[in-house]
């Protein structure tokens, strides 16, 4: 779904057929988001009215940034990752845009979990994606319920 560090940060689940980005959050860890999103975050609109009222309006009342929503993809879902670096492209035998699964390398807690699966059966975390790399969700229909392991908690009889 979404890696721990990104629970701080707003989320949502993706769409079938969305196109998202690889974007690092305040966080420090890298997560998929909307493009609008980014966009929105890095190059936020100007104000029309460019008087000295506007100037004084900002100082005092500044605009508010909504911040860049994590967008939490379930294991199992189809994604088509393009613009794979040519570095991976070569250690994983891969081309520069590949049909992957979305996966969790594991279930224990504060770490980094998400990641995806090639076709070869080689996956990487998310992590390691390049920011800005590009992904589209295709289909969300596979995506399997992921049930990490309980761990049992021995319990002494009370005296």
């Amino acid at each position: 779904m979404c890696d721990y560090s990104l629970m701080a940060v707003p989320n949502r689940l993706a769409a079938e057929q969305e196109d998202l980005v690889a974007f690092r959050f305040p966080t420090g860890s890298l997560g998929l988001a909307s493009p609008a999103d980014v966009k929105r975050a890095c190059y936020p609109a100007r104000s029309r009215n460019r008087g000295i009222w506007a100037a004084v309006k900002n100082f005092f009342i500044p605009p508010v940034n909504r911040p860049v929503a994590a967008v939490c993809i379930p294991p199992g879902a189809r994604l088509l990752l393009r613009d794979i670096p040519e570095r991976l492209q070569r250690e994983f035998g891969l081309g520069p845009v590949e049909d992957v699964t979305f996966t969790q390398i594991s279930a224990a807690p504060n770490t980094y979990r998400d990641a995806v699966r090639f076709s070869n059966g080689r996956q990487i975390r998310l992590q390691e994606l390049r920011e800005g790399q590009r992904v589209r969700v295709l289909d969300l229909s596979l995506a399997e319920i992921f049930e990490p392991a309980i761990e049992e908690y021995s319990r002494e009889p009370l005296s």
